[in-house]
């Protein structure tokens, strides 16, 4: 049974996105050409002279940086369940061009069971879309190595199976480990010719290596949430132009056995709009936006959002409806 993508087997519930801030590259490009020529000028009686010195040239070594982020917060999973997916980004922070192999490994300490890796294991993100698709390219090894430019990123998904026999609350970790194939080693290994335009590839502050290791939270209970909207301009009609307002519905609800206790809906106004006083509600009840007795909020730090608190859901809870507005900027 594979779990949906918005779910969250306790706390907080939100819909204001997940990423980690972008790593940059090393500097000046590889084979990049320094040239440096000096100047002395002088004057002979009245006539004014320039002596030149002859020109230095350096050619800018390739550093071999990389950085392996999770995207994805706690993956809440089902026991038995399959093709679980979690979410990363490799980022060439280097200075040029650089091919990676990626491994994953699921056999960690610290955890209390072992996800067992799907076949197979690793695909590319190949359509944004954040979760296991169709159209996402498996990886594999020494044929499609990811090759990066400096700054660039790939997103990638580690894959795995849950067993059949955890309990709630079970944590599995996977790690994704991405290393240039170039070589890696302590900063400032140096491989002599190997770098962009056949420079010196020199490895940098990361060891040309990262990992970053995610976690499978068994939990009994998946609670999904679901948004939609509609717009409702200043002339009477549905088009997006500044002024008009966007009304949004999120339908949150609890599946399977088990409660997601201190559950808190979350949800930050997107950019260039601004919040409606006084349109929050939960199951058609108005809030206030003020942090008080009831059940929701609106605040603007240290971002605006909007909060509700849901408490504990259960699949008997049925689902809970929130709704807010925000008007084009």
């Amino acid at each position: 049974m594979r779990l949906p993508r918005l779910l969250v087997a306790a706390g907080l519930i939100s819909l204001c996105g997940f990423g980690a801030t972008p790593a940059l590259a090393v500097g000046v490009a590889a084979g990049t050409s320094i040239d440096n020529t000096a100047q002395v000028t002088y004057t002979v009686g009245s006539v004014s002279a320039t002596a030149t010195s002859n020109t230095t040239s350096v050619t800018v070594a390739e550093i071999l940086d990389v950085v392996v982020t999770l995207q994805t917060p706690s993956v809440p999973v089902i026991a038995g369940s399959t093709q679980q997916e979690m979410l990363y980004r490799v980022t060439n922070t280097g200075n040029g061009p650089e091919t990676f192999h990626l491994q994953m490994t699921s056999t960690l300490g610290g955890d209390e069971f072992d996800p067992v890796a799907a076949s197979p294991s690793i695909y590319f993100d190949t359509d944004g879309s954040g979760d296991l698709s169709p159209g996402d390219a498996p990886y594999v090894a020494g044929s499609n190595d990811p090759v990066l430019n400096a700054d660039a990123f790939v997103t990638v998904l580690l894959v795995n199976d849950i067993p059949a026999a955890v309990v709630d609350g079970n944590r599995g970790f996977s790690r994704l480990l991405a290393d240039a194939r170039t070589g890696t080693g302590a900063p400032g290994t140096t491989f002599a010719g190997q770098g962009a335009g056949g420079t010196d590839a020199v490895v940098g502050t990361t060891g040309a290596d990262s990992d970053a290791t995610g976690q499978y939270l068994v939990a009994g209970v998946a609670v999904n949430a679901v948004k939609s909207q509609t717009v409702a301009d200043q002339f009477g009609g549905t088009r997006p132009v500044p002024g008009a307002r966007i009304n949004y519905t999120i339908i949150v609800s609890a599946t399977g056995t088990g409660s997601a206790s201190a559950s808190v809906f979350s949800d930050n106004i997107p950019a260039n709009t601004t919040y409606v006083p006084g349109t929050l509600r939960l199951n058609s009840a108005v809030l206030s936006d003020a942090a008080d007795a009831d059940a929701g909020d609106f605040s603007t730090l240290p971002n605006a959002r909007v909060r509700v608190q849901l408490g504990t859901l259960t699949q008997a809870s049925g689902s809970q409806t929130i709704q807010f507005a925000v008007t084009i900027n």
